[in-house]
């Protein structure tokens, strides 16, 4: 399989996937055409509800096939057929580990409905118990509220495993992209970021994808990506310094996709700012808090009412007074 190795193969992903060996893949990361009817360059994106459906567990299908026993799926998709493509995969012999809700504040803008801001992504693996999660990664965790809300020292300093929603705020971005939460924050690839490829419209970050590749798989294992599009996947797995397959429909997409990777190199960095900084202040210690004097106040005056027979005691500062 050498010469399908680090390449990005022109041509149908199902066919593609088909000559490959079972057992050939560590990881799978697809983010396919949602069926939405966006303008690519040669997919059809509107395919009637049962077309879609049929054409998606062929290529999942595909995708069990082609991974390692114990290997990861990850799958972004939108709302129309999160729920369908979620049992689908599941029909197929995967296991889902988490229901990824990657919230962002960039999206397209509606006038007859909620303007969208998340997509969804889907973890999921062959064998439940047992598949790649690399959580001792000191950089596949984030700081907890303790550390990066109150730099309390009571914060565990390797941080914490991700919440399972993933947060953007590009109105964040002063030099680069800073969260200032213990969430995950990665910004929308926007038309107007360094990071953009310039020749597809829908752009994964490399901050998110450095983190499910780092999570999931080893150095030199091998990255899959059915829909290489822009190419992200494949960039960011050759700068991690993984092995990697792309298939893409579009043979100008795969033509710009081969250029951008051309000039990637193993370990150069990636794109979009990292983790959140923690920089609260310290919250102090209760030896340092100020103790406040109190004192016992009685009321002045006599009961007005027989229901006031005993007086009313008040708490007030003493040094108030």
């Amino acid at each position: 399989m050498e010469g399908i190795l680090n390449t990005i193969q022109h041509g149908d992903c199902v066919a593609g996937m088909s000559a490959l060996p079972e057992g050939f893949i560590d990881l799978a990361f697809a983010d396919p055409p949602f069926n939405i009817g966006y303008d690519y360059d040669v997919y059809d994106d509107a395919k009637e509800h049962r077309e879609y459906l049929d054409w998606s567990r062929k290529w999942i299908g595909q995708v069990h096939r082609v991974l390692k026993p114990d290997g990861t799926f990850w799958l972004a998709i939108g709302d129309e057929y999160a729920a369908e493509l979620k049992l689908l995969s599941q029909e197929i012999g995967f296991h889902c580990r988490s229901w990824v809700i990657w919230y962002y504040t960039f999206g397209v803008n509606c006038t007859k409905k909620f303007s969208r801001s998340h997509a969804h992504v889907f973890h999921f693996v062959k064998n439940p118990e047992e598949f790649t999660f690399r959580k001792e990664e000191l950089e596949n965790r984030v700081p907890s509220a303790r550390q990066l809300v109150y730099n309390d020292s009571r914060g565990n300093p390797k941080g914490r495993l991700p919440d399972d929603t993933w947060i953007l705020r590009p109105q964040d971005l002063p030099d680069g992209f800073q969260p200032d939460e213990d969430t995950w924050y990665f910004p929308r690839v926007a038309g107007t970021f360094k990071e953009r490829a310039g020749f597809h419209g829908c752009q994964m970050p490399e901050q998110l994808l450095g983190r499910i590749i780092r999570l999931c798989s080893h150095e030199n294992e091998v990255v899959l990506d059915p829909f290489s599009g822009s190419a992200t996947t494949l960039v960011v797995a050759k700068k991690l310094g993984r092995q990697f397959v792309g298939f893409e429909l579009s043979d100008d997409y795969m033509r710009r996709g081969t250029e951008r990777l051309a000039t990637i190199r193993s370990g150069d960095l990636l794109s979009g700012a990292r983790e959140p900084l923690m920089s609260a202040p310290a919250t102090p210690s209760a030896e340092d808090l100020p103790v406040r004097k109190k004192r016992l106040k009685l009321p002045t005056g006599g009961p007005r009412s027989s229901r006031e027979k005993q007086p009313t005691l008040k708490l007030v500062d003493a040094d108030a007074t």
